[in-house]
């Protein structure tokens, strides 16, 4: 019989043959270090700290009972490394990044990443502690993995932030700066032991192994944690305090990830514009040497991260320079959070609503074609009507072209879950409309006709078009074969709806660089979509809001850009479109196959120059008569064979 505990950093091992000190789970060690220190790899007897198996009955403390406790079903024994792991993502792109690293690790290892949990030997769980519902979702999803009887690890802001939550009772956890030890956790996770590793220490390493979801997006962390102490967070209580990368380090992964084919770079931070402040340097050192490890032929765009004003302002220039380069997308997510200065003192944000107007003023001067995002929490305790009707009139002002609009959610351990709330009702009212206030603009009204360069790195959910974005990032959706991934061309704008672009891609206009290097860390299947933003997750980079409810809502504008923050579908996009879209579903191979002959052209110099058929949409009507005209021969035929059997038959 076992004396059952758990192992974790920081504890003091129990003696052997006493009882455990919390009620029985598994079998109890130290640390990772006692089973694969010196004495468990020399094979010298049994780690340090290791239970070992007693003749002694253990029993729950402070708790008399009359029945013995039953051994729980051991672990089948398998050879480490050869077990498939489910790994599934909640939350903003830095948390992507995370479990982009720890499924290349263990891939590396050995082990096989699915997307199926079903048929998964353990699971792995990325958690999100913005908002409510991302760590909702978390809880569901343990559940059905407990009642599926699957080993199981917890990872991410949950466990780092919220350690006693009792919904990670019995449960591996690992914390943010722990994912370089996700091997470790899983081997004995798969042993039966419970893990649990949340100390902070250096950053992870920039080079680990890395499998990623889209292998032309590279999802860059710059730093964790923030300067801030915004009243309503709780993402600072698991990224903690700022800590910065090296510009040497950040610009050499970049130059790796260039040369290994990487079309899109995304700079991931809890607030971009504090980085290096720790380490005595700022933002625009950091995206000046980036840009400069950046391919001259533009076949590599970076996009900038989220920022908050406070450390944006005194670098604006600086930052709008980086913004006009060839290579950078106009693209930067702002959040103002409200148009009050009363509730943003109550947030704790550290700026003004002039300083946020300052700084999108400046920017679309400054920047052509600059596209500014921002977030709005409706409804934060001591918000006023007056305080509400002053954000409203700020989202009218501006229309930007994107807006996450999110109703306040109190989260545990935060100052703000202590103030006086907003009636439950009235923040939902508030967030409607705000919602509806938005939804009155036109944001893509005019876009018909015009040429814009679009780099090309996803497809869009509905499995036919392809995913391109503009200098400014404004989405643009093509019908293209699947080897136009990774490319840049010139696209014509043909029609919008309410939430998409449509586009169609230019003959000749084709620009594709050196062709992408399949890595060693590149194990996984490659996905045919890239989305930050799992199943009922929390997918943004703003503290404290997050675009995992119905009331976010990518919207656009006319002062600064028109930037769509996913492809999808509206009511408001033409019939002839969505029965376009239908008719060409079906024509997706043969496509392809035209796509394939496109890849074969010959290169010139370090480009290839593409002259590439445009797939337009097929008119309706067309198809229809085709249809008609191979319907008809088809009767013709049939009824001349007939006829020439009943002839046959009647001369006999």
């Amino acid at each position: 019989m076992f004396a059952w505990g758990i192992w974790s950093e920081g504890e003091n091992p129990t003696r052997l043959g006493t009882t455990a000190r919390r009620p029985p789970l598994q079998p109890e060690m130290e640390d990772i270090e006692d089973v694969l220190g010196p004495a468990g790899l020399a094979g010298g007897g049994a780690p340090p700290g290791l239970r070992l198996p007693l003749s002694t009955v253990a029993v729950k403390p402070k708790r008399r009972s009359s029945r013995v406790a039953q051994t729980p079903p051991q672990p089948e024994a398998r050879i480490p490394g050869t077990q498939t792991i489910y790994v599934k993502t909640f939350g903003c792109s830095h948390n992507q990044s995370d479990s982009e690293y720890m499924s290349g690790q263990l891939s590396a290892f050995g082990y096989a990443i699915t997307d199926e949990p079903e048929g998964a030997d353990l699971w792995l769980i990325n958690t999100c502690t913005v908002k409510n519902p991302s760590q909702s979702a978390m809880t569901t999803l343990i559940s059905k993995c407990k009642n599926a009887n699957k080993p199981l690890v917890v990872a991410g802001c949950v466990p780092q932030g919220s350690q006693g939550l009792k919904e990670l009772e019995g449960i591996s956890i690992i914390g943010v700066q722990q994912i370089d030890r996700v091997v470790e956790v899983v081997e004995e996770t798969l042993k039966g032991h419970e893990v649990r590793l949340l100390s902070r220490k250096t950053l992870p390493s920039l080079d680990l192994p890395k499998v990623r979801k889209n292998k032309f997006i590279e999802i860059l962390p710059i730093n964790v944690g923030c300067l801030g102490a915004c009243t309503y967070c709780k993402t600072k209580h698991a990224r903690g305090h700022l800590g910065s990368y090296t510009i040497d380090s950040l610009a050499g992964r970049v130059k790796t990830v260039v040369s290994e084919g990487v079309r899109e770079i995304w700079l991931s931070s809890e607030d971009t514009g504090a980085y290096g402040r720790d380490i005595g340097t700022n933002l625009p050192n950091l995206l000046n040497a980036i840009v400069a490890e950046l391919p001259v032929d533009r076949s590599t765009m970076l996009r900038i991260g989220m920022t908050n004003p406070p450390f944006i302002l005194e670098h604006l220039k600086e930052i709008a320079a980086v913004l006009r380069h060839p290579c950078v997308y106009s693209f930067l997510h702002v959040p103002v959070q409200s148009g009050s200065d009363a509730v943003l003192t109550a947030m704790n944000r550290e700026y003004t609503v002039g300083e946020f107007r300052k700084v999108v003023d400046t920017l679309c001067e400054l920047v052509p074609g600059m596209q500014i995002a921002t977030d709005i929490i409706c409804g934060f305790p001591g918000e006023t009507d007056e305080d509400f009707a002053e954000t409203v009139n700020l989202v009218k002002e501006y229309q930007l072209p994107q807006v996450h609009i999110s109703q306040f959610y109190p989260r545990p351990g935060t100052p703000a879950a202590r103030m006086k709330k907003v009636p439950s009702n009235d923040v939902k009212k508030r967030s409607r409309e705000l919602t509806s206030v938005f939804e009155s603009f036109s944001p893509y009204q005019g876009m018909e006709g015009k040429v814009e360069r679009v780099w090309i790195t996803e497809i869009a959910t509905d499995g036919v078009h392809l995913v391109g974005h503009t200098k400014g990032y404004i989405q643009v959706l093509v019908i293209a074969p699947d080897s136009m991934l990774g490319t840049s061309a010139d696209a014509k704008i043909t029609s919008v709806g309410r939430w998409s672009v449509f586009g169609e891609v230019i003959e000749g206009s084709v620009v594709v660089g050196e062709a992408p290097k399949q890595t060693s860390n590149e194990l996984q299947k490659e996905q045919k979509q890239n989305q930050l933003e799992e199943s009922g997750c929390c997918g943004t980079e703003s503290c404290g809001t997050c675009v995992c409810s119905d009331t976010v809502q990518h919207c656009g504008a006319e002062q600064c850009g028109n930037t769509p923050d996913a492809p999808q579908t509206s009511g408001d996009v033409d019939r002839q479109e969505a029965i376009q879209s239908t008719l060409v579903r079906r024509n997706v191979e043969g496509l392809t196959k035209a796509g394939e002959s496109i890849a074969a052209a010959p290169s010139v110099g370090k480009e290839q120059q593409v002259n590439l058929v445009t797939r337009r949409g097929v008119s309706v009507d067309t198809i229809l008569w085709c249809g008609l005209a191979v319907s008809f021969a088809a009767t013709v035929a049939l009824l001349v064979l007939l006829t020439g059997k009943v002839s046959s038959t009647s001369s006999y």
